[in-house]
């Protein structure tokens, strides 16, 4: 399908434009832009956890505090471990006892069986032995496991992070007696962060559609284009509001868990006239643009709509083809140079 001509005129004349002039133009276009509606959302942390205890005893040393950051696997609370430590070493007592006693039912069993071949010995004898070997090999495994269990049991006295994230919250104190179940710590993993917003049900219907959706930082930065959208599958009764989880890529900076953030939707699609960003002009609240015409420059106040990125949004000021600078330090020098 060729390409339609009214757009490479407007390159061609800005071309034309820009070899005369001391500085780059560029034409106003109109272009389809998404139309988006903005909501107010607040951050949360996808991994947010409270840590227990899984065996009881004594803290004997806690590791780390409200606000230290923590890595994954590091431990964070020690619990005194005497009886633990008592338990895996009765355990292997008993798998060492297991292991000889099936040595020697092993050795009965082979001494028996080949006897039993050359049918020297009676069928019972046979069986008791057999009987025996299965009995020593059962309470081998029975000993093997108690040791895999007493061994877990003394890990538990060594608390580690899940993942890697800020100490939040701190329940227990040295020397606090614990009971598997007993909260020891509350943390919050930054890597990993979402906005929950509320979206009105009349809006519910364009958001699904679309499922795109972006991030304005309290700061004024770019918009974080979101990862993933989930919607809950009904509306709050009383507010008749849908919630939605905006997920943000990984290891987003700038963000805290609780803070306010602006999240705009996409709801549909519009025509809008369009600048690069370099030839807006700022001062103070007003914002304008360097018309240029026939070779004369005039400064245009313009009302732009979103700023974010390029090209700018213009909701007022300008007309589709108009040529704007794309150096307005340049075009204000040519402009002083062109009054009398």
């Amino acid at each position: 399908m060729p390409k339609p001509i009214y757009p490479l005129l407007l390159v061609l004349y800005s071309l034309l434009a820009a070899a005369e002039l001391p500085f780059p133009v560029a034409a106003v276009q109109q272009q389809t832009l998404p139309d988006e509606q903005v909501l107010d959302g607040v951050i949360e942390a996808v991994n947010k956890s409270t840590v227990s205890a899984q065996t009881a005893g004594q803290v004997e040393e806690i590791m780390v505090d409200v606000n230290d950051v923590v890595a994954q696997g590091a431990p964070i609370v020690r619990i005194r471990n005497i009886e633990q430590r008592a338990g895996l070493e009765q355990a292997q007592a008993s798998l060492r006892e297991a292991q000889a006693r099936f040595i020697e039912a092993e050795a009965e069993y082979q001494r028996i069986h080949s006897v039993y071949e050359r049918q020297l010995v009676a069928k019972a004898q046979m069986d008791s032995a057999t009987a025996a070997f299965n009995a020593a090999k059962a309470r081998l495994e029975a000993a093997q496991a108690g040791v895999a269990q007493a061994r877990e049991s003394l890990g538990y006295t060594v608390i580690n992070a899940p993942y890697s994230g800020i100490v939040l919250e701190r329940h227990v104190e040295l020397g606090e007696s614990v009971q598997p179940g007993k909260p020891l710590m509350t943390g919050f993993s930054l890597d990993a962060l979402r906005v929950v917003v509320n979206v009105p049900q009349r809006l519910i219907g364009p958001v699904r559609q679309y499922s795109q959706a972006r991030v304005l930082p309290p700061n004024g930065g770019p918009g974080i284009a979101a990862e993933k959208l989930t919607f809950f599958p009904y509306a709050d009764p009383q507010s008749n509001v849908f919630k939605i989880r905006v997920d943000l890529p990984k290891k987003t900076q700038g963000l805290y868990p609780g803070m306010f953030v602006k999240t705009a939707f996409r709801v549909g699609e519009d025509q809008r006239l369009t600048v690069p960003r370099s030839a807006l002009v700022q001062r103070g609240e007003v914002s304008a643009v360097y018309v240029v015409k026939d070779r004369q420059v005039s400064l245009r106040q313009v009302r732009p709509g979103r700023v974010e990125g390029d090209p700018v949004e213009i909701l007022a000021g300008l007309d589709a083809g108009e040529q704007v600078a794309l150096d307005p330090i340049q075009a204000g020098v040519y402009l002083k140079e062109q009054r009398p």
